[in-house]
């Protein structure tokens, strides 16, 4: 399998969460900070549900899919997760199924977030905690303050566009060394 790493825009798209078990419970977490409308169907609560989230306390039905972008199969129940599986192809709809790469349409990565700077480390699924280590390698290694070095740059890049300056030929990393030698000093 090959992927391709993206950043979705989930805000207020729905996404529709199985099972509410710790594994479950860190995907809430991130849909949660992704603007996400979550709702989660389970027959037990074992971490907590924020209030933003629908809560569902009753097991997976054959249509419960029907309306939701992503869905992400936590239930630890193989019998439910094949009915997931069938139900999510044949509504086109894409799929995570917890510790079961090879059914999944997608992965969550380990990320580091500064700001409008994201780093996504992925191990299509093999391996959740080498990704959290590479992950924490990388950042240990960037510069403090990389979020305001983008805010610059984006401020920047607005600038010379509205001034009909087109900013695909110009060489950035100088400005960025720049910037983020500047933010480092003020720090």
């Amino acid at each position: 399998m090959v992927v391709l790493p993206l950043a979705f825009n989930l805000t207020g798209k729905r996404v529709l969460v199985l099972g509410a078990g710790r594994v479950a419970g860190s995907k809430i977490g991130l849909l949660v900070a992704a603007g996400a409308d979550i709702t989660v169907i389970t027959t037990e609560v074992l971490e907590p549900v924020p209030d933003s989230v629908t809560l569902l306390l009753r097991p997976y039905q054959p249509g419960d899919l029907e309306g939701f972008q992503l869905v992400i199969s936590a239930t630890g129940v193989g019998s439910v997760n094949d009915q997931v599986v069938e139900e999510a192809k044949a509504r086109g709809i894409w799929l995570n199924v917890v510790d079961d790469p090879s059914r999944c349409d997608f992965y969550f990565t380990a990320v580091h977030r500064d700001g409008p700077v994201i780093v996504s480390v992925s191990t299509e699924g093999s391996a959740p905690a080498l990704a959290q280590y590479v992950r924490d390698l990388v950042r240990s290694a960037l510069p403090k303050n990389l979020a305001a070095v983008a805010r610059r740059l984006r401020s920047e890049r607005d600038t010379m566009h509205d001034e009909g300056i087109s900013t695909e030929s110009i060489s950035w990393r100088a400005r960025i060394d720049e910037l983020v030698a500047e933010e480092t000093t003020t720090d």
